[in-house]
């Protein structure tokens, strides 16, 4: 369901001429992007497309970058990550990075945060609610969980910030079906829940069932920008830009 109504205040993430660097190599070229409040956004490409830089960089997780990101109205691009998460933004990484020798429980409390006005309040009650897998194994150590039960768990850990945004960077990789179903249902709860999501995703069908909006990335440039169905209709670009 697309936001069909949308108004300057409602834009929570505004990306604008990002540039990121890996040593002197040059990897994102003037990309832009904006993220309502409510809405899914993929952002989409092949595998060294520029993705996972583009999370980072709005993270302010790369050591060179330059360009305008704003978010909740604030100028975050000069910001430390650990002062956009107390903001309110998320990012949940492609490697998941769970706390192998800490419990489900334990790993929960790491990610806490105090409530946020406007934002879901998130309990560890609340997540076993929306991922019942985690409810049977509270006291199971991280490094003890097959890869599925980490994203949930790294997922997880992430909302218990109690986040207006999060940074979800390829949720559908490496997981069996039946947890990238489980990731699809997360999502759209979270969108209901009134959360907003920019997503990191080469799984076209995937980026269908969720998303609202979508930009498409081609070596560190953005190719193509528009509705999902927009995207989905249009075989060119998903020939061009998608297709393996």
């Amino acid at each position: 369901m697309s936001a069909s109504v949308q108004h300057a205040d409602d834009i929570l993430l505004k990306v604008s001429d990002l540039n990121a660097f890996y040593g002197r190599a040059h990897i994102l070229f003037d990309v832009g992007l904006e993220v309502r409040r409510g809405e899914v956004v993929a952002l989409m490409g092949r595998n060294g497309a520029g993705k996972s830089t583009t999370m980072k960089a709005v993270m302010g997780l790369l050591e060179r970058s330059n360009g305008q990101v704003e978010f909740c109205g604030n100028d975050i691009a000069k910001s430390k990550p650990y002062q956009i998460s107390r903001m309110g933004m998320g990012f949940v990484p492609e490697d998941r990075r769970v706390f192998s020798d800490l419990t489900v429980m334990e790993n929960l409390e790491v990610g806490r945060q105090p409530a946020r006005e406007g934002a879901v309040e998130w309990t560890p009650q609340k997540l076993f609610s929306l991922f019942p897998n985690l409810g049977e194994m509270p006291y199971r150590p991280g490094g003890q969980m097959s890869g599925g039960e980490q994203q949930m768990l790294t997922v997880s850990r992430t909302l218990m910030g109690n986040p207006y945004l999060v940074l979800l960077d390829e949720p559908s990789e490496g997981v069996a079906p039946v947890i990238v179903e489980q990731m699809a249902n997360m999502i759209m709860t979270l969108k209901r829940e009134g959360m907003s999501i920019l997503l990191s995703e080469q799984n076209l069908h995937f980026a269908e069932l969720v998303s609202d909006r979508a930009y498409v990335l081609e070596n560190g440039h953005i190719r193509y920008q528009g509705t999902m169905q927009q995207l989905s209709a249009n075989d060119e670009v998903r020939r061009s830009y998608l297709s393996v």
